[in-house]
């Protein structure tokens, strides 16, 4: 079976498989209440060992994205968009955009720049950012 997700970078696996699953319940692959594919399953569809699925989902659980339903296996949680969203907010403002103001200071761009460019593909709020735009 073809590995469905490129665990490229350095970050753990298990964190590379937790952004995976993360992606597919943001947008709408995976739903609340939806139970996702089973730990033999996805170490089956991602080509990894079954412990670092288990790692994966450990984590997921322990930062309320999934639950466990004994006997049947892990559930999307009914708020799991959110926390996602959330915490993905939280790692733009602390590290993302403190990373672009130390880029943009090195290149010397200005907020009105990076504002007018935003605006420009779109990200000005009216609807989903495309760099193709």
């Amino acid at each position: 079976m073809k590995r469905t997700a490129n665990f490229g970078d350095n970050r753990p696996i298990y964190l590379q498989i937790s952004g995976w699953i993360c992606e597919k319940i943001l947008r709408g692959e995976w739903v609340a209440d939806q139970r996702i594919p089973s730990l033999r399953e996805l170490g089956v569809l991602l080509e990894v060992n079954p412990n670092t699925v288990v790692r994966t989902c450990e984590y997921l659980l322990s930062q309320g994205v999934i639950y466990n339903r004994r006997g049947l296996g892990y559930f999307v949680s009914a708020d799991a968009g959110e926390r996602i969203r959330t915490e993905a907010r939280r790692v733009f403002y602390e590290q993302d955009l403190a990373n672009l103001a130390l880029r943009m200071r090195s290149l010397g761009i200005t907020v009105d720049e990076v504002a007018r460019h935003l605006r420009a593909i779109g990200a000005d709020g009216d609807g989903p950012v495309s760099a193709d735009e």
